[in-house]
């Protein structure tokens, strides 16, 4: 077919230059190494027998259910940006006669090739790194040569976060397979339904419920199960956050654009209404860490005031570092991903703003006020339930410790400044899609 024969020249590298080729391989590699090393450390504590395995093995189920969510985020932005960075092209291929099944191919098949590249690189860097991890100290040993990976886990890690990838390229393409101008047509996303708010208040209710019951819990089960609730629940919580996260990002947007008092701000406000959930996905990474750092503040607070020479509350504090620091790395890529995402998917629109004569410099500060608004709005929230969650089970008193604001500030700040730095370094590629004439796209 001859539509086969130009996709290799169509698929070629272009002006958007080859950063945006190398992001996605870049965050599958990531994902794939703080995976392998996460799995490495909880298979070491399930080889563990003694009177404490249980709360240990527990413990890395806690720790696994909150990088999960930030983890999952990133894989999904790096599949999202790998195939959609393609779309103006696959859409001329659609035009020429390509059958949606071959485009569909196409555009899922580069991001299924990306996503094994760099997780082939990850779990090469999870193994080079694992004598590293093993040399950290839990219950005063080293975890030793128990925290590397086999090779055939390493090789089902792998596979795994290839094919999670190319069945997200697949959902973030499923446009190209209705009409012949699927792909190049801008469909209007779809709205955050209200049943969707009710349902995450609700199992936000529920949890808050449970964890105020641990007291009366506590009698009748065991601290095995206390702490696998207690993951199950900032778990759900954390996937609360996600399913509100977009309607929340949305009603400040409508407020916004009936007050703005820039061009600027306006158009700020139009891309966030535009799709509230593009908008959420790229800042719900540091929505996530804050919740991650309350928790990791208050536990610390804890920590410190029970005192005593306890191995088990070193290993925690070790264990809240090694969550925490996972977590801005997961943060830092899935920033960069989204900020790219963001600037190809509005391509069209940066053209035609450059072309009716507004600059760079506006539409920046568009961007960054698109950005950095909804972040401080979704990060109080984020900052609120922690809190709210870790109140019944904890008290007040924690919240206000020195320690737990000092880690949760910082946090914070942390978080904003990657974000910053997400924006300050995709604006080249800004400035490359907003200056280029519409025939090189």
């Amino acid at each position: 077919m001859s539509s086969l024969r130009l996709a290799p020249m169509l698929l070629r590298p272009s002006t958007q230059g080859a950063a945006v080729l190398a992001l996605p391989v870049v965050a599958f590699g990531v994902t794939t190494w703080l995976l392998g090393i996460v799995l490495g450390g909880a298979r070491a504590f399930f080889t563990w027998s003694g009177s404490d395995a249980a709360t240990y093995q527990m413990l890395a189920v806690v720790a696994l259910a909150l990088l999960a969510v930030p983890l999952a985020t990133l894989g999904g932005s790096a599949a999202r940006l790998s195939a959609r960075r393609r779309d103006d092209r696959l859409a001329a291929l659609r035009l020429l006669g390509a059958t949606s099944g071959t485009v569909l191919a196409l555009a899922v098949g580069e991001a299924t090739i990306l996503a094994l590249v760099g997780a082939i690189v990850g779990a090469s860097a999870a193994f080079a790194t694992a004598p590293l991890i093993g040399l950290i100290p839990f219950a005063g040993e080293p975890l030793g040569s128990s925290a590397m990976l086999p090779p055939l886990w390493s090789v089902g890690l792998v596979v795994a976060v290839t094919l999670l990838a190319a069945a997200s390229a697949l959902l973030s393409m499923r446009r190209v397979m209705v009409t012949p101008l699927g792909v190049a047509r801008r469909d209007a996303p779809a709205r955050v339904h209200w049943a969707v708010v009710l349902v995450a208040v609700a199992l936000m209710g529920v949890v808050y419920a449970v964890f105020s019951s641990f007291s009366t819990l506590g009698e009748a089960l065991g601290i095995a199960v206390l702490i696998a609730i207690l993951g199950a629940g900032f778990g759900i919580a954390m996937l609360v956050l996600n399913l509100l996260g977009p309607w929340i990002v949305g009603v400040q947007a409508r407020i916004q654009v009936r007050n703005a008092s820039s061009p600027a701000r306006l158009i700020a406000a139009r891309t966030v209404l535009e799709s509230p959930k593009a908008a959420w996905r790229q800042v719900g990474g540091v929505a996530l860490v804050t919740f991650v750092g309350v928790i990791a503040g208050v536990g610390s607070a804890l920590l410190g005031s029970a005192g005593g020479d306890f191995f088990l509350a070193d290993d925690i504090r070790t264990g809240l570092i090694i969550t925490v620091v996972g977590s801005f790395i997961t943060v830092a890529c899935t920033v960069g991903l989204q900020q790219a995402a963001s600037i190809l998917d509005g391509r069209a629109l940066s053209r035609a703003l450059h072309h009716g004569g507004m600059d760079v410099g506006t539409m920046d500060a568009a961007r960054r006020w698109a950005v950095l608004s909804p972040l401080l709005l979704v990060v109080a929230v984020s900052a609120i339930a922690a809190g709210v969650l870790v109140v019944p089970l904890l008290g007040m008193a924690l919240l206000t410790q020195p320690l737990t604001v000092m880690i949760t500030g910082g946090v914070v700040v942390l978080g904003v400044v990657l974000v910053g730095v997400g924006l300050l370094a995709t604006r080249p590629l800004l400035r490359r899609v907003a200056t280029a004439h519409v025939a090189t796209a």
